[in-house]
């Protein structure tokens, strides 16, 4: 039986230290995330340093790592401190950082030589020459822009051996490689320094103007248009992206919730695993694609890895009915003795309801809440209230950090 050897990691989002923590345990190589300056998702949970030295030292116990973006466009003087930045990063111990900008990438190489730095989709390689070149400036990894295709990345292995990182799943920016100027114009929120309002997500109409009144030319009934693109999803694509030479394979979504970072990150762990450590007689499960469609907020596509999107790639038309599943708590302990496990709540469930734990490796369960106590072991019919702790019998063994979602 032959293995791959070479095994790429499954990169995963961390908008902030709980997510971090999750996305490892639950089968993330890696993570990245966000400082408090110098990247493109303000309104994500941006970490402090203190919050970064405590997700190293928990990544690296894992042995996993953990990079942050530092990604913005730099307008004048929006590189002001940037080399104390990258100076603390290197000392805190961040694995790499993720930048786009020539500026930052020259202020990083000075301020802390010997720091990896990755070069950010935001910068659009899109050809070999391109990854050789920021190869022989001095940086490790190039984040591929997400307009590429698989075959363009296998041309581009077998002229360089940078490391090449490539985006598998989540949202897709319906603007080139992200410059978008929709939300400067609409809301004055300059989407390249980290203040993107999402304008394409808007539900727009489209009017005839005559004079001073205007015909809207949505037929009645229908939905109003948006110029956002699906999400991609490469889970059916994983072993072509191994085989093209793809060394990282990036998940979305630092915006997005523990229930979506640990759902994703054990879906693709697991198809990762299964094609490297048998490739020859991998099958795909389809228990994958049913797991991944529980975190699902919009239908999927594989982008523009193998064909130009059409309209059929973009948010156009009543939307697909996707099922939806919250996620309503995690465990905290449990007792094998008695069959208790306790909980905090996440989000309101109630005696007589379907519920389905899951864990590292794919573990899954369903079963019916038959009874709750308090902190107080006293019987209640329903746990309400954010974050309070309850106790229930679960059917099968269960361990802290095994979440608990219903449909």
């Amino acid at each position: 039986m032959k293995k791959i050897e070479n095994k790429p990691e499954v990169l995963a989002p961390a908008g902030n230290l709980e997510k971090l923590k999750m996305a490892i345990r639950y089968g993330a190589d890696a993570v990245y995330l966000g400082g408090q300056a110098y990247g493109l998702r303000s309104r994500a949970g941006n970490f402090t340093y203190d919050e970064m030295r405590e997700g190293v030292q928990f990544a690296h116990a894992y042995g996993a790592k953990v990079y942050v973006a530092a990604n913005m466009v730099a307008h004048e003087g929006d590189g002001r401190g940037a080399d104390d930045f990258f100076r603390t990063l290197q000392d805190i111990g961040i694995d790499a950082v993720i930048i786009s900008d020539p500026a930052l990438i020259t202020i990083c190489f000075a301020a802390a030589p010997g720091l990896p730095i990755h070069l950010s989709t935001q910068a659009s390689a899109t050809n070999y020459k391109t990854l050789e070149f920021w190869k022989k400036i001095g940086l490790e990894r190039v984040v591929l822009a997400r307009e590429v295709g698989i075959e363009e990345i296998r041309e581009m292995r077998r002229h360089t051996d940078i490391e090449i990182e490539a985006f598998i799943h989540g949202a897709m920016c319906i603007a080139y490689s992200g410059r978008c100027t929709l939300s400067n114009h609409m809301v004055n929120r300059d989407a390249n320094r980290g203040g993107c309002a999402q304008s394409c997500r808007w539900k727009y109409d489209l009017f005839d103007m005559d004079g001073s009144t205007a015909r809207s030319l949505i037929p009645e009934g229908a939905e109003p248009f948006s110029m956002s693109a699906v999400d991609l999803s490469m889970l059916h694509h994983i072993p072509e992206m191994i085989d093209a030479g793809v060394n990282s394979l990036k998940i979305e979504g630092r915006m997005k919730s523990i229930h979506y970072v640990s759902t994703v990150s054990n879906v693709y762990r697991q198809a990762v695993d299964a094609y490297c450590a048998d490739p020859e007689h991998f099958t795909f499960d389809p228990a994958w694609e049913e797991e991944i469609w529980k975190v699902a907020q919009r239908d999927l596509s594989t982008g523009f890895y193998y064909h130009v999107p059409t309209e059929k790639d973009e948010i156009f038309g009543k939307p697909r009915k996707i099922p939806k599943y919250t996620f309503a708590a995690q465990v905290i302990n449990y007792d094998p003795d008695t069959q208790i496990a306790t909980l905090q709540q996440r989000n309101c469930f109630s005696v007589g309801e379907d519920v389905e734990f899951y864990g590292p490796g794919f573990v899954h369960f369903k079963q019916t809440v038959r009874c709750l106590w308090n902190e107080n072991g006293e019987p209640i019919d329903r746990a309400p209230n954010p974050m309070m702790t309850v106790s229930m019998i679960v059917d099968q063994p269960v361990k802290p950090y095994y979440l608990m979602r219903k449909k």
